[in-house]
């Protein structure tokens, strides 16, 4: 427990004895110095805010409605009343502030993840500084149990990663030289050396930190609603206090006492805590939970819309796939196939596709950067330029209609790499790409959450797309797309469907799709930066299987904030009308008020006990 509320029970605790002492005293002057006593003590705060409030002209709140209604039934000489209301409202407000508290631990953690220095090596000698002194292409040096402070490849050195600050996943993850690594992690077992890839603002753990502060911008349709409900519904109910406090004594000659007892009761009744806090409180745990599973949302909007979604439609490639391709054939015709990988590698060394990657580290060989000219990159076509003099032409069968070039066709399922040179057909090189170990269930779990469409959008061949999608069990797929394509089909689909529609990519030519996307999910370690930034949800570690995981804590964080409204609101309408009639007493009134939000603020405290892991 933190040290404010600490200070908070001890004085709370003060009170109760201070009222229970007052209850047992025989004089009536001493049980009433008392009752005052402990009304001072529980409520000086209250009142000082209120106070300022009224000050600064924004006065309609709950700490202006607790003062005045405790004031006016000290004022009707129930004192001890008063001072109950106080010590219970100071109840409910500690209650609020330690969910919060927890709540907000789990973000904590993740920003005493962010790493104080980095070792850099200078004269021989191991250095620290601060993580924004090191610049791209440094050598860091991390030590056992430090952090690593800058996201880059290992270039000495072999290790255990903890991941958990970002993936979630409490399983190590080993690396070696050549491997990538990232910010926020923690080096369990050997010393690596790691030269930099990027800068520490824009390293993984500093992006993941700009996000959680940026998350409370994004509010859902009902906080919003919530919001502009209290500024109505607090001067209305003010109002309604005032008239049934003046009304009936004027018009029917009643009690002026009386009826001011039943508009005191009528306004601690109607403080909107419960809504106010719960609300807010239960979006809030379910982002804080979901990050410590590696799954970021951006906001209660997001947790909102991933409720109600039951369309979702994939990216193939680093998505639903690993995105590691791998030759697996070479076809070549005149050329034999070592001659013809050498002029394929040679002008895919201008490349920064995958595709391109794969077939580099398949040629293993010296790259002559001199030898190519008249570089040229067909977005979603492929490759063109002069290697040792001749036009080379690599890429996929639309690249070779266009240049009237025809092509063969191959019985192996891949991707094809077509390879023309001096405009005439010399092979293909087959490139093979894994499909994600959880990609299965991903989609058997989005289909026990009744989802209707589970659409795979890829740039490959018909052949691949439809060998993947029967392999998943997706219920349709979209092949041989254009970049530009992803957009035209996602805003088709959207079209025919009521409830929000879900797409989920990593690549740059993914971020488009992902910005108009009612909910755009990225993969965190593969994908680009743009499709990170314009994400609504960043899948930390890749794993396709967190989306449905997400998706039933979404709805199960939506039923607990709608129980809370329906049961917030329920009640308080019912005292309200029985304390206007005069049913109710000062004690049903803290029910209604302070019972209802401590009830309501620990059903919220439930959304930051979600599954961590689907289970359907």
């Amino acid at each position: 427990m933190a040290k404010k509320q600490t200070k908070q029970v001890f004085r709370l605790v003060t009170v109760v004895v201070i009222l229970i002492a007052s209850h047992l005293m025989k004089n009536e002057t001493a049980r009433i110095a008392l009752s005052l006593t402990g009304y001072l003590i529980a409520g000086y705060d209250i009142i000082v805010k209120a106070i300022k409030n009224i000050l600064n002209r924004n006065f309609l709140d709950e700490f202006f409605l607790m003062t005045v209604a405790t004031v006016g039934a000290i004022a009707l000489g129930e004192c001890f009343e008063a001072t109950e209301v106080m010590l219970l409202f100071q109840v409910g407000e500690l209650f609020q502030d330690y969910a919060v508290d927890i709540s907000r631990k789990s973000l904590e953690e993740l920003v005493e993840s962010a790493p104080e220095y980095a070792n850099i090596e200078r004269d021989g000698q191991l250095v620290q500084v601060e993580p924004d002194e090191v610049e791209i292409g440094d050598i860091i040096v991390v030590k056992i149990g430090e952090k690593i402070p800058i996201d880059g490849v290992v270039i000495e050195g072999e290790s255990s990663i903890n991941t958990a600050n970002l993936t979630g996943e409490s399983v190590p993850r080993r690396v070696s030289a050549g491997d990538d690594i990232f910010s926020g992690t923690i080096n369990l077992t050997g010393l690596l050396k790691i030269q930099t890839t990027k800068d520490f603002d824009d390293s993984a753990i500093m992006k993941i930190l700009e996000l959680i502060e940026n998350t409370s911008e994004k509010k859902s349709t009902m906080e919003r609603f919530i919001t502009r409900f209290a500024r109505v519904y607090t001067p209305i109910v003010v109002a309604s206090a005032m008239l049934l406090a003046i009304i009936p004594p004027l018009a029917f000659s009643a009690s002026f006492s009386e009826w001011l007892r039943r508009a005191l009761i009528f306004l601690v009744v109607s403080c909107p805590c419960a809504l106010l806090v719960a609300v807010p409180l239960g979006f809030f745990g379910m982002i804080g939970s979901m990050s410590k599973k590696g799954v970021l949302v951006k906001g209660s909007v997001v947790v909102e819309l991933l409720a109600k979604a039951k369309d979702i439609i994939f990216d193939k490639t680093g998505t639903l796939t690993r995105g590691t391709f791998k030759v697996v054939a070479i076809h070549a015709h005149k050329y034999d196939e070592k001659e013809l990988l050498t002029f394929a590698a040679h002008i895919e060394s201008f490349s920064n596709h995958q595709i391109a990657r794969s077939i580099m580290e398949e040629y293993k060989g010296e790259i002559d950067t001199n030898a190519v000219e008249d570089f040229q990159e067909f977005a979603g076509k492929g490759l063109s330029g002069k290697v040792f003099g001749k036009s080379v032409l690599v890429g996929n069968d639309k690249l070779m209609t266009d240049h009237h070039i025809t092509y063969r066709d191959c019985h192996l399922t891949g991707t094809i790499v077509h390879i023309a040179i001096e405009n005439a057909y010399m092979g293909h090189i087959i490139i093979a790409d894994e499909i994600k170990e959880d990609s299965p269930a991903t989609v058997a779990s989005l289909k026990s959450l009744g989802f209707n469409n589970m659409i795979m959008l890829t740039g490959d061949s018909e052949k691949v797309g439809a060998s993947i999608s029967n392999e998943l069990g997706l219920t349709g797929f979209y092949a041989e797309l254009m970049p530009e394509d992803k957009v035209r089909i996602y805003e088709e689909i959207k079209s025919k469907n009521n409830s929000p529609v879900i797409f989920a990519g990593d690549g740059l030519n993914d971020a488009p799709v992902i910005a108009g996307a009612d909910i755009g999910i990225a993969m965190g370690i593969s994908g680009s930066q743009a499709a990170i930034d314009y994400a609504d949800l960043i899948l930390m570690d890749d794993q396709p299987s967190k989306i449905p995981l997400a998706i039933k804590n979404a709805r199960k964080t939506m039923r607990i904030v709608n129980q809370n409204i329906y049961f917030s609101i329920g009640i308080k309408v019912f005292v309200l009308l029985i304390s206007a009639l005069g049913f109710a007493n000062m004690q049903y009134a803290i029910f209604a008020d302070v019972g209802v939000m401590i009830l309501a603020v620990l059903n919220s405290l439930r959304t930051m006990k979600l599954q961590r892991n689907f289970q359907a």
